[in-house]
């Protein structure tokens, strides 16, 4: 087995972790482990004016920060408003607690018949991989997630296995968290491995920021397992603004296509982010332009610490009916809004 994935990726000239002049040399586990977690270190590398330190610090002991040097590097200096800044530094409104936002908006812990694993939709179930993420979005519908709770060891992991072993009915497995793609190659591999002996199982899927936080994570080890899955494979991505795409993102996306995975978007529409045609717009572009479909438009989750980033559902119609003048349809996201207890998302 492992002389052919060996072969497999020399014969298709797989080469991660080649650099441009200025990018990061480091591992994506040295970088992970160097991502900043303190606010009062983000403000000063960015030049923020200590006006934002009360407010970061509030919202950092609700929800602790994590920016990876390669995602930093795309914010510039000085810019309080900048799109990719806004998404990752804490605001004193995370403290706010408005009525209908709670920590479980999706009512996840009704839908967990075992550990690790939610079952919401037919044909289809969620395992939670990994309780760590590269990158805190401070408007993650999981920030308040009991992972403790919720994330099997490897010995745990049979109970999940055999669920999914005895429902014939269910053909995808979507490893999620978290972070999938913040767990060891080496506990992917196995996990992946386990699936792939389920006979009834058709597809993986894989919910994932880390190619676009840190692009090195898309690295030979990880290619070597994806490239050896019968299973079909699909990687759902999560960038919000065009700017979040540079050459390192485009070049991780190109290695991931390399060994047959068909590659996605879904955004969440937010306030002060992308709430304009221009930049959904140019978002839309600018995926296409780095092999990813654009595949939902999110409106935020009434999770307990993200209200200001709400777009009302009149307003994102409004938008993406004038989207519609300026993309082909292949290029539209669907607007949606996940319901607790209905059998899908709910198309807006």
């Amino acid at each position: 087995m492992i002389t052919r994935r060996r072969t497999f990726l020399q014969e298709n000239i797989i080469i991660a972790g080649q650099h441009t002049p200025g990018q990061p040399t480091a591992s994506w586990q040295q970088q992970l482990s160097r991502a900043i977690r303190d606010p009062a270190v983000l403000c000063q590398r960015l030049g923020l004016s200590d006006q934002w330190l009360a407010g970061a610090d509030a919202g950092h002991q609700l929800f602790e920060i994590c920016v990876p040097e390669a995602y930093l590097a795309r914010i510039p200096p000085n810019a309080p408003d900048d799109p990719l800044l806004r998404q990752v530094l804490p605001l004193g409104d995370e403290t706010l607690t408005p009525p209908g936002y709670v920590t479980d908006p999706l009512e996840e812990a009704d839908h967990q018949p075992v550990k690790g694993l939610i079952h919401k939709y037919a044909n289809r179930v969620l395992l939670i991989a990994s309780p760590a993420c590269a990158i805190n979005c401070r408007y993650c519908f999981r920030r308040h997630f009991p992972y403790s709770e919720s994330s099997p060891s490897r010995s745990q992991w049979h109970a999940a296995l055999d669920y999914l072993q005895a429902d014939n009915t269910i053909q995808e497995a979507i490893l999620s968290g978290g972070d999938p793609l913040a767990a060891s190659d080496r506990q992917l591999a196995w996990l992946v491995e386990q699936l792939d002996s389920i006979v009834h199982l058709k597809r993986l899927r894989i919910h994932t920021r880390l190619p676009v936080v840190i692009p090195d994570r898309v690295d030979n080890a990880l290619l070597d397992w994806l490239a050896n899955t019968r299973l079909q494979k699909v990687v759902v991505l999560h960038i919000n603004h065009p700017n979040e795409i540079d050459q390192a993102v485009v070049d991780a996306c190109a290695r991931l296509k390399q060994v047959g995975v068909t590659l996605l978007n879904q955004s969440v529409l937010l306030r002060g982010i992308n709430d304009n045609v221009s930049t959904l717009a140019a978002l839309s572009e600018r995926l296409f332009d780095a092999g990813v479909l654009p595949y939902y438009l999110h409106v935020v989750d009434p999770v307990q610490g993200a209200a200001h980033f709400d777009v009302p559902d009149s307003e994102a119609k409004t938008l993406v009916n004038q989207l519609l003048e300026h993309l082909p349809g292949f290029l539209m996201p669907r607007l949606v809004r996940e319901v607790p207890g209905r059998a899908s998302k709910t198309p807006l």
